[in-house]
C-alpha cells in the first residue's frame, strides 16, 4: 500500500469557493486507514463529493480537546466548509455535529482551469477501508465498540501550537478568519483575565473589584459580562433539573447569565455538564433548536457516551473561542450543549417572532417548566 500523499497548498481563505473532488480522486490520496497526514476522511464526507461549497474558515489551527493541555494545535493545509457538519451516521449515531476538516488535497478551487492535474490515481484506500477505520474493537460479542473519527484522531493529525506564537494570530487575520478588531478584543480580554486570575490567587478581594469594573465597562460598551464567574451551588450538592422536551425547530430564549449561575456548582457544571465561558455571549438571546443530544463519542477514549439528562444544540450558537484560554480564535466552531434548565420557550403569540434568530427579545413571563 502506498503512503498518503499531499499537495501544494491552495492558499484558501474564508469566503473562497471550492469543489470537493470525486470519491475516487479522494480515495487516491489516502493511506490504508483512510487518512491523509493523519487526518481521517470519514464516510460521512462522501455525500459532499462533487459539490461546490464556500470556505467557512481556514483550519490552520484547532483546539486540543483530547490531551487536557488547554492548547492549540497546528493543522497543515486544511479548511472548514460552510454548512458541513458530521451527521454521525457512520459513527454510531453520534450527535455532536462536529465541524469537518477538509484537507486541501480533497478539494479544488471552483474557478480552477479545466486542465488542473488531479491528485495521483493509484487507489490507496477503498470504501470498505473507510468503514472499517471508523469502527474499532469492541467486546467479545461486538458490543460497546470504540470509534475513530477526525475528533478522536486530531492530535495525530496536528502539532502543538503554543499560545504565544504570534504567527497564528497573523494568519487568523490574513486568512479572513478574524478581523483586526476581533483580534484586539480577544487579546484585551485575555489581558484582563490574567490580571483577575492573579488577583484571585492573592485572596485579597481585589478580584471581585476587578470583575465588577470589567462588568461595568462591558455594560457601558454593550458587551459581554465577565464570562468566568463561579456557580452558586456548593460542590457536591445536587444541581437543579428541568425537562422541556424541546424538539428541533422550536424557538427558545437562553436565560440570563445570572439565572444560569444559580443552576451551576462551583465547577460551573450542571449535572456533570460544563457551562463554558463561550456560551455566555448567547445569554438572553433567542435561537432555534437544531437537534437533541443523546449520545456523543468521547474524543479521548473513542467510547460512546450516553446522556442521562436531555440536552440540545442551538442553531448558530457555536464556540467562537473568544474566551478560551490558550486556544484563542480556534476556527473549529464546535457546538456547545445546552441543558434545558438554561433555556425557556419563546411565547411567539405574546412576544412575536424574532426579527433574526440570535437577537434578544423582550422577556415573556412564563413558568419554568419541569423544574425539580
Amino acid at each position: 500500500m502506498r503512503e498518503a500523499t499531499g499537495r501544494r497548498g491552495l492558499g484558501l481563505r474564508a469566503g473562497d469557493w471550492v469543489e470537493v473532488r470525486s470519491r475516487d480522486e479522494i480515495l487516491g490520496t489516502l493511506d490504508g486507514k483512510g487518512c491523509l497526514q493523519g487526518m481521517p476522511f470519514m464516510p460521512e464526507m462522501l455525500a459532499y463529493c462533487g459539490r461546490r461549497l464556500r470556505v467557512a474558515k481556514s483550519a490552520h489551527k484547532t483546539c486540543d480537546t483530547i490531551s487536557g493541555a488547554q492548547s492549540s494545535r497546528r493543522v497543515e493545509g486544511a479548511v472548514h466548509l460552510e454548512g458541513v457538519r458530521c451527521n454521525g451516521q457512520a459513527h454510531g449515531g453520534c450527535d455532536a455535529a462536529c465541524s469537518v476538516f477538509w484537507k486541501e488535497a480533497w478539494v479544488r478551487r471552483a474557478d480552477a482551469a479545466a486542465g488542473e492535474p488531479p491528485p495521483p490515481e493509484a487507489a490507496g484506500c477503498t470504501l470498505e477501508d473507510l468503514a472499517a477505520a471508523a469502527r474499532g474493537a469492541g467486546g467479545a460479542d461486538g458490543a460497546d465498540p470504540t470509534w475513530a473519527c477526525q475528533a478522536t484522531e486530531l492530535v495525530r493529525a496536528s502539532a502543538y501550537l503554543p499560545w504565544w506564537d504570534v504567527r497564528q494570530y497573523v494568519e487568523d487575520v490574513r486568512s479572513g478568519n478574524a478581523s483586526v478588531r476581533q483580534l484586539g478584543s480577544v487579546l484585551a480580554y485575555f489581558a484582563a483575565w490574567r490580571l483577575i486570575r492573579l488577583a484571585r490567587r492573592s485572596r485579597t478581594g481585589a478580584a471581585r473589584i476587578l470583575v465588577w469594573m470589567y462588568d461595568r465597562f462591558q455594560a457601558w460598551m454593550g458587551g459581554v459580562p465577565f464570562p468566568r464567574k463561579k456557580g452558586r451551588i456548593a460542590l457536591g450538592e445536587n444541581t437543579p433539573y428541568a425537562n422541556l422536551d424541546l424538539r428541533p425547530g422550536e424557538l427558545v430564549r437562553v436565560k440570563s447569565y445570572d439565572e444560569i449561575l444559580s443552576t451551576l456548582d462551583g465547577a460551573s457544571r450542571n449535572r456533570g455538564l460544563y457551562f463554558d465561558a463561550e456560551q455566555v455571549p448567547y445569554c438572553g438571546k433567542v435561537f432555534r433548536v437544531r437537534s437533541r443530544v443523546n449520545r456523543i463519542i468521547d474524543e479521548r477514549t473513542g467510547r460512546m457516551l450516553e446522556f442521562k439528562s436531555g440536552s440540545v444544540i442551538l442553531e448558530g450558537a457555536t464556540c467562537q473561542a473568544c474566551y478560551s484560554d490558550r486556544r484563542a480564535l480556534c476556527p473549529r466552531e464546535l457546538y456547545p450543549y445546552w441543558r434545558e434548565i438554561w433555556l425557556e420557550r419563546v411565547a411567539t403569540d405574546a412576544a412575536g417572532p424574532p426579527n433574526a434568530v440570535g437577537d434578544p427579545l423582550p422577556r415573556a413571563g412564563s413558568a419554568r417548566e419541569g423544574e425539580a
